[in-house]
């Protein structure tokens, strides 16, 4: 593991790089309870996309998404808050008594607001002080995506922006299905450049591109990057 001081300077510096021993790691809401977490210091970034469209649902709401992102109205945006604290809770408690919930809103988390979206924003990297506080504690800060605003931001985006603000050394996706899947074969690995074009040709839909995007942009910038059993190279 790496040294309290290491870990400092390079989660405070924002840069990329290997050596920082820090792992990101981006659950879905429908993952809860299935993390094992190791030695290393661990980010944990969750979504709430199942309950979030269940309670719409339960509400009469439609969700709408755009490459799947989920459009937010205010209405939609409390649901979402409601949602992300549901699953915080219950994933703090599976991971134990080291976990810390935080709100990224509360934690300063800024983004770019993307008025297509409604209140939705494109998260920036960055290495939040309480946030780096918790890890040097040896805690494991359990992360809602929200930004300042607030706004709601994708997961996949938000656990990449951490992981480029941090300098993590790898940043893991756990979905419900094993990896990327190209003409019905599971994939070893894929690059970013290619896994990019794929998707402006429409070979990727769905929930799976902004997983893709996000980890290839994280790839690009120094972090070793997967998506279940598939690998997202630089």
């Amino acid at each position: 593991m790496t040294t309290g001081v290491g870990l400092r300077e390079r989660a405070c510096s924002g840069g990329a790089g290997a050596g920082s021993g820090i792992t990101v790691l981006k659950v879905g809401g429908a993952s809860v309870g299935c993390i094992e977490l190791g030695d290393e210091p661990t980010v944990v970034v969750h979504g709430a996309g199942p309950q979030i469209s269940e309670e719409m649902a339960r509400r009469g709401l439609e969700p709408q998404f755009v490459n799947g992102r989920r459009v937010t109205t205010p209405e939609v945006l409390a649901i979402v808050r409601e949602s992300f604290a549901a699953v915080n809770a219950a994933l703090c408690e599976s991971i134990g008594p080291r976990a810390v919930p935080l709100f990224g809103d509360q934690l300063g988390l800024a983004a770019r607001h993307v008025p297509e979206l409604g209140l939705v924003g494109d998260p920036l990297p960055c290495a939040p002080a309480p946030l780096v506080g918790a890890l040097l504690a040896g805690l494991v800060p359990v992360v809602a995506p929200l930004a300042r605003g607030p706004l709601n931001v994708n997961a996949d985006e938000m656990a990449s922006a951490l992981a480029v603000g941090l300098g993590a050394d790898r940043i893991s996706f756990l979905t419900d299905v094993p990896g990327v899947y190209l003409d019905g074969e599971l994939i070893d690995t894929i690059a970013a450049a290619r896994a990019e074009t794929m998707i402006e040709d429409g070979v990727f839909e769905g929930g799976i591109v902004p997983k893709l995007l996000a980890a290839a942009h994280a790839a690009r910038h120094g972090v070793a990057a997967d998506i279940g059993v598939t690998a997202v190279a630089a």
